[in-house]
C-alpha cells in the first residue's frame, strides 16, 4: 500500500539526491582548486553589492524624509563602489575579502574567549573556550600567511561549506527516503 506523504518524499528526494551529490562535487571542486573558487566567490559578492546599491537607490526614491533619503544614497553609493572595486579587481578583491574573514575570525573568537569565561561554571562551557582556541588559531594563521593566503583562504572555505552542506543533504535525504519505504 502506497501513501501520499511516502510518494511525496520519494519525489522530493529524488531531486535532492542528485543536487546534493553535485554540491558535494562542487565542494571538492572549491577545495582542490581554491583560487577559482575565491575568484568565483569575489565575483558572486560583487555582483551581489552591485544589486544591493540598486536596491538602496529603489529605497531612496520611495523614502519620504529628506535624511533617509540622503543615508540611502549614501548606502547605495557605498554598496555600489565595493561591488565596482570586487568585480574591477578580483585579485585585489580577494585580497580584501581575505583580510574581512581574517577579522571576522578574530573577533569571533574573542568573543567566544569572553563568553567561555563568563559561562565558566555552566556545564559545557569548555567547548566555546574550545571553540574560541579553534577560531583564534585560524584568525591568526591567515593574517600571519597574508596576503599568499588570500589565493586559498575564501575558497577552501567555501568548498569545505559546500562539501558539508552537500554531505548533509545526501545523509538527510537518503534518511527520509528510508523512512517513507
Amino acid at each position: 500500500m502506497s501513501y501520499p506523504l511516502a510518494n511525496d518524499i520519494h519525489r522530493a528526494t529524488t531531486w535532492s539526491i542528485p543536487l546534493s551529490i553535485l554540491m558535494i562535487a562542487a565542494g571538492i571542486i572549491a577545495v582542490v582548486v581554491p583560487a577559482l573558487a575565491g575568484a568565483a566567490v569575489t565575483a558572486i559578492i560583487g555582483v551581489l553589492l552591485m544589486f544591493s546599491a540598486l536596491l538602496h537607490v529603489a529605497f531612496a526614491w520611495r523614502a519620504s524624509k529628506q535624511r533617509t533619503v540622503l543615508w540611502e544614497i549614501l548606502l547605495s553609493v557605498i554598496y555600489g563602489a565595493v561591488g565596482i572595486y570586487l568585480l574591477a579587481s578580483p585579485r585585489r578583491g580577494l585580497l580584501s575579502l581575505t583580510l574581512a574573514v581574517a577579522t571576522y575570525l578574530l573577533v569571533e573568537g574573542i568573543l567566544e574567549f569572553v563568553l567561555s569565561f563568563e559561562l565558566r561554571p555552566t556545564p559545557g562551557a569548555g567547548w566555546l573556550l574550545f571553540d574560541g582556541i579553534v577560531t583564534l588559531a585560524l584568525a591568526v594563521l591567515i593574517w600571519s600567511t597574508w596576503p599568499s593566503s588570500a589565493m586559498w583562504v575564501v575558497g577552501t572555505l567555501a568548498g569545505v561549506s559546500m562539501l558539508f552542506s552537500g554531505i548533509t543533504r545526501l545523509m538527510f535525504s537518503m534518511a527520509l527516503r528510508r523512512m517513507a519505504s
